[in-house]
């Protein structure tokens, strides 16, 4: 919790901190939601690659 009785320069060292935390996390989610879709992307590939073998 922030004091109130704290310094500007030690609640903005603890604000930029918080919001470089939140940054880094939310870069992980992005970075691993976009392996998620490659992979998705190249099932599909492959189903419908399958489809076509079948068909022909």
């Amino acid at each position: 919790m922030i004091d109130p009785h704290m310094k500007n320069t030690e609640k903005n060292t603890i604000s930029l901190r918080s919001i470089l935390i939140i940054m880094a996390l939310i870069s992980a989610m992005i970075v691993s939601g976009c392996n998620t879709m490659r992979g998705f992307g190249e099932d599909t590939e492959a189903v419908g690659e399958s489809v076509q073998d079948a068909a022909t």
